[in-house]
């Protein structure tokens, strides 16, 4: 079935609630058969079981993703050790992921709402399932950073259609519950990924050391594709907004211009077409800026919607969720890189580490939106960055107090303190930056928001070659391996440092209070997209594209009464309830 049956027809597998509502005006005029109309018990119950199937699906499919993101930084140093990837290349394992989510989160959301979000749900997951195969069986790290890439060109087609799919699936009084199971899911995701992680390479499962950690998710992807196309009901946008591959063609092109010099320049010498390439990047994104104006005024559906760089609060909040975004990207492969290559840990003892700080980021994320934000507004979110500077600087002088001989436990009150840091601003942060954008633009909002925060991501890790191995330099023989890579983390923090305190400062520009919303915080629309250690999100949400949530007024206009989105903002309910 397709939601583009007859226009008082509800969407597809929205539940038993909205059968009658298609149904009310003709019941109403025919006053003796009304009573009789629902007393069908059968069709509720075989469509209560389908749904609850669906939701275990998407659920999985977007446990899948972020485990995905996660469990790779673990993997790094056995990654390089089996197949002499340079460090450029180990770079773009993680930031070509970042760099293809991003250009493609808003097209692949578009697409759900045109095509159908069932049809690129199951598109999506089936390609991640074949790129996560080629990234197990990659032969040259050529090949596995092209396979990463299709890897987050597949999951910009799959994960944006999560919300959507909840939505047209559950009515409004059970999406809080199904919400809030979403971030235990998300929030278990966010620990199991390292852990995960280290204990495939540590097995070394059949000799294949770091492979099994793309291989798992071929099982897991060909049972949701199965299971995907029998139970999800089909539905989409009544009215979608059209496609601008020029404009992701721009913005891909930018920052491939951008990054590709970043990531490649130290071991080339830093050759002249680098520095062209990097000033060239930004007539490509002022050629950008001008095709989206155009387009704009053409037929109202860009990429980015310029106007809503004119409110304040959401310039200001762009600006923090590119720069947290460059910040984080440099400290999680820099910290992997330290603690197994530079101290000479082992996976599983990396991974185990790093368990306070997502514990950490999880518990303060809840008491952020719940408690914290509606008293003190904005100031929680600068308290955050002022913990994660001091966990910073902490661990700054644990590593040089105990230089080599560091411990684990050593590790934990500054991991402990960033954490909590971090969890004061992910969760609450795309609230706060929404709360003045017009309502009928909440849904780009969201969705520019999201791809600016993966693009943050990949320009960080680009950066890795420049704050963290320019600082090693050729300081790689055996004895001066270790120290070199422990002076480069200390080095690499000093600059996560400086990004820290420049998000303090633009946080003046966000609302002193935002206006407070019926169901609070909306984790879903990306203002948490489910990072944890190895991303630029905390694991508070799902990833999903602000298209989505765009489309869910309209989707409550078909389905009819019982299936209401936030009046203010086209929101749905918080995963923190």
């Amino acid at each position: 079935m397709s939601s583009s049956a007859t226009p008082p027809a509800p969407i597809p597998g929205s539940g038993p609630k909205a059968a009658p509502a298609a149904s009310a005006v003709p019941a109403a005029s025919a006053a003796p058969a009304a009573p009789a109309a629902p007393a069908t018990p059968a069709p509720p119950a075989v469509t209560d079981r389908r749904r609850w199937f669906a939701l275990a699906i998407v659920m999985t499919a977007a446990f899948m993703d972020l485990v995905d993101v996660t469990i790779v930084n673990v993997a790094i140093p056995s990654i390089r050790q089996d197949t002499g990837a340079s460090f450029s290349s180990i770079q773009w394992i993680t930031a070509g992921y970042s760099l293809a989510f991003a250009a493609g989160l808003i097209t692949g959301g578009r697409l759900g709402d045109i095509h159908g979000r069932k049809r690129l749900f199951l598109l999506g997951i089936g390609g991640f399932t074949v790129a996560s195969a080629l990234c197990g069986f990659a032969a040259s790290p050529e090949m596995l950073v092209a396979s990463r890439v299709l890897q987050g060109g597949t999951a910009a087609l799959m994960v944006p259609q999560v919300l959507s799919i909840v939505h047209a699936t559950f009515p409004a009084h059970e999406r809080g519950k199904v919400f809030g199971l979403f971030g235990a899911i998300v929030g278990l995701g966010a620990i199991m990924g390292p852990l995960l992680g280290a204990l495939l390479t540590q097995w070394d499962i059949a000799g294949l050391q770091w492979r099994p950690i793309f291989l798992i998710n071929l099982p897991v992807g060909i049972a949701a594709l199965i299971l995907g196309n029998r139970f999800i009901t089909e539905s989409k946008a009544p009215r979608a907004l059209r496609l601008d591959l020029v404009g992701v063609t721009l913005v891909t092109l930018g920052l491939l211009m951008l990054i590709y010099p970043l990531t490649r320049g130290r071991e080339l010498g830093w050759p002249l077409w680098g520095h062209l390439s990097m000033a060239g990047s930004l007539l490509v994104f002022l050629a950008l800026v001008l095709f989206e104006r155009a387009k704009a005024r053409r037929d109202g559906s860009p990429l980015v919607e310029l106007s809503l760089f004119r409110v304040k609060s959401f310039a200001a909040g762009i600006a923090v969720q590119l720069t947290f975004g460059v910040g984080l990207g440099i400290f999680f492969l820099v910290w992997t890189l330290y603690m197994q290559m530079g101290l000479g840990w082992t996976a599983l003892r990396a991974g185990l580490t790093g368990v306070p700080f997502s514990v950490a980021v999880s518990c303060a994320a809840g008491i952020s939106v719940q408690k914290l934000v509606p008293r003190f507004g904005r100031k929680v979110l600068q308290a955050g960055a002022l913990l994660m500077i001091a966990g910073l600087l902490l661990y700054i002088a644990v590593s040089e107090r105990y230089g080599m001989g560091v411990t684990s436990w050593q590790m934990v009150p500054p991991l402990a303190v960033m954490g909590l840091g971090m969890g004061l601003i992910v969760a609450p942060l795309t609230d706060m930056v929404l709360s003045e954008v017009p309502k009928e633009h909440s849904g780009s909002a969201s969705g520019l928001i999201n791809t600016v925060q993966q693009m943050g991501n990949a320009l960080g890790l680009g950066l890795v070659a420049v704050v963290f191995f320019g600082s090693i330099g050729d300081r790689l023989a055996p004895r001066q391996a270790g120290p070199a890579f422990a002076e480069a983390f200390r080095h690499s923090l000093w600059w996560v440092v400086a990004v820290l305190a420049v998000i303090f400062l633009v946080m003046f520009a966000l609302p002193a209070r935002p206006p407070r919303h019926a169901e609070g915080v909306d984790a879903m629309d990306g203002g948490a997209s489910g990072r944890g250690p190895g991303e630029a999100d905390a694991p508070t949400g799902v990833r999903v594209s602000g298209e989505a949530s765009e489309s869910l007024a309209d989707a409550d206009a078909a389905a009819g009464p019982g299936h209401e989105t936030d009046a203010a903002s086209g929101r749905t309910p918080a995963l923190t309830r």
